[in-house]
Parts: C-alpha cells; structure tokens; sequence
C-alpha cells in the first residue's frame, strides 16, 4: 500500500542494488562436480540471461538506476575451501573461473541494455578483484585473516555460524577477519566497500560511483562506453609514469580510512 505522499517518480529515481548468483554456481558446481567447458558455458549463459530478464522486469515496472555487483571470487570463500579441501592458501579455481566467465557478459550486456532501453543508467562494482585483492595482500587493507572466517567451525571456521546444535567458535576481534562467517564479509568489510562504491574511481566501479549515479538527471542517455576515462586529463597528465592506479575512495566527512597501493610508501591505511 502506498503513502500518501508517494511517487511513483520515486521508483525511477531509487538505486537498485544486484547482487545475485553465487549460490547458482555453488549448488551447480557440488550437482555437476565434472561439468565440461561446454557446460558450464550454457549454465553461465542461462544464468546471465535470466539476471537479464529479471533486470529488464525491474525496468518495465519503472527503475532505471542499477547498480550491478559481480560475483566474488567464489572459489576463495572459507566455506568452499573448507568443503573442497583446498588448503589455507589456495581457492577452488573451478569457481572462481566460473564466476569470471559470469562477470565478463555483465559490461556487455548492461552497455547493450543501455544503448537499447531508454533512460537506462547503470554501474557496475568490481567485487571480484575487490576481494581478491584482499585475500592476496591483506595486511595492505589491514585484514590478518583472510581465509578462515571468524564464526563458524571446521578447518576454515566456516560452517554452522548461529545454527542450533553446532558448538561454532567465534573470534576474539571480528574486524581483524574479512569474512564474519562461511559466505559473508564482517562489518568492517562492508564498511570498506561501502566506501568504495560511493567514492572510489573507476578501477573500482565504473562508469561512475555510486554517488555519481544517484545524482545522475533521470532519463538522461549513459556517457558512451568507448570514451570512459579512468580520470579526467588533468589528473591523467600529472599522474606518475608506470605508476599502477590505485583503488581509492573520496573522503567524506564519514571516511575515516583510505587504501593504499602496495608500492606506496606508506602501507594500510591512511588516516584522515
């Protein structure tokens, strides 16, 4: 039921936020544990395609604004390197390979979207590396562990976090961990990456953050793809020669960390 003072503007100006399908490669990945390229092509495809459908649904009953997540590097997950008994310091590549195959249609397929579909405006958040990057050089985001969870129970603390009749442990300091249980990052993390989707650069979300995005004039065609610069030209100019680009948030007044590039002289975090 509708508020008296409700729009139905109100749905075309809303962001939506999708992330969906990793429990789709999972389940997959444990029902077919020999599926052959060919396969798991087709189930990408048919996944990709309904992620479609479904975004197209969300379009005809008036958003326009979406944000799209991709899929972590699902393989890296505690609870799946705790079930395929990867080790502590590899991932079950299976699915980390299926979840790149799935994030390399979603630019393609929201460009088509946009070109397509009047008044279509979306971003798209680079989850997988974003995590990657974190469970490859954590002490540089200030996480120690990286590949067991904080809650849960087994050989990576992953399984049965808050289930009756499973005796989990939990950790003594939660915001040391980047995952709070099998599936899911602590609070800290997602601190983190809110950051990063409301003010990082496009190394990070591209064509635009978040808050770009929300102030975006509704009905307005999206920037053409072809012509996305990771940064304006005056920063391109002055930008260090061969220096990597960093993945970086804009402060606000409620930032209170910033990452940092590995190269850089000062390592973590700094503090604003």
């Amino acid at each position: 039921m509708k508020t008296a003072n409700w729009d139905d503007n109100f749905i075309k100006k809303s962001v939506f936020m999708i992330y969906i399908g990793a429990n789709d490669y999972m389940n997959f990945t444990k029902n077919n544990p020999n599926a052959d390229a060919s396969a798991q092509q087709a189930f990408v495809t048919s996944v990709t395609n309904k992620l479609k459908n479904d975004i197209s649904l969300l379009y005809s009953s008036g958003a326009s604004k979406f944000v799209i997540q991709t899929l972590a590097p699902l393989g890296c997950l505690p609870i799946i390197r705790q079930e395929y008994n990867t080790g502590m310091d590899q991932c079950y590549e299976t699915l980390n390979n299926l979840a790149k195959q799935h994030n390399e249609k979603i630019g393609p397929m929201l460009n088509e979207m946009a070109r397509t579909t009047p008044g279509f405006q979306f971003t798209v958040f680079d989850f997988y590396n974003v995590i990657l990057r974190r469970t490859q050089r954590s002490f540089n985001y200030r996480f120690f562990v990286t590949n067991s969870s904080c809650c849960g129970v087994g050989s990576h603390n992953a399984y049965g976090c808050g289930l009756p009749n499973v005796h989990s442990k939990l950790c003594e300091y939660q915001r040391s961990y980047l995952f709070f249980d099998g599936r899911h990052n602590t609070e800290k993390a997602q601190e983190s990456f809110g950051h990063l989707l409301f003010g990082a650069d496009p190394n990070v979300i591209q064509p635009m953050n978040v808050r770009e995005l929300v102030v975006y004039p509704v009905d307005e065609p999206m920037p053409d793809p072809n012509v996305i610069q990771p940064m304006n030209v005056r920063e391109l100019v002055v930008y260090p020669v061969d220096e990597p680009m960093r993945e970086v948030w804009v402060p606000t007044a409620s930032a209170t960390v910033q990452a940092r590039d590995s190269r850089s002289s000062s390592h973590g975090y700094e503090s604003y």
